[in-house]
């Protein structure tokens, strides 16, 4: 088995992946330093402001770097805009994939807007 797969773009994506969700804010910088240092060059979630803007921009030119569209965001008219915004708050130009986080739709409620508000989901 390789270690990585080729895309349908040519990409090539790392076939393991660190991914933060979840991981407390407190090691989460360490806990990419060390993946990145041990050969991973997927990272799912390291934009999410856990790791410093400075190293994360180190990090960009190495990683293979994936997010996901949560699940209030599936509606057609939502996923453009929200991937918009996400690049814009990473200051990137670009995301390597930009992911369905499930395939179960949430409907937008408030409750729904303030948790994105209050946790920099988007």
């Amino acid at each position: 088995m390789g270690t990585y797969v080729e895309l349908n773009t040519k990409a090539k994506m790392p076939i393991l992946g660190l991914g933060t969700w979840k991981v407390p804010k407190s090691k989460c910088e360490e806990a990419t330093k060390v993946a990145i240092e041990v050969g991973f060059r997927h990272i799912d979630g390291i934009a999410d402001g856990t790791v410093k803007r400075e190293e994360h921009i180190l990090y960009r030119k190495v990683v293979f770097e994936s997010l996901q569209l949560w699940s209030t965001f599936h509606r057609p008219e939502l996923v453009r805009s929200c991937l918009e915004q996400s690049l814009k708050k990473l200051k990137f130009d670009y995301l390597d994939l930009f992911i369905i986080h499930n395939p179960m739709s949430l409907k937008v409620n408030i409750y729904f807007k303030n948790i994105h508000r209050k946790t920099n989901v988007w």
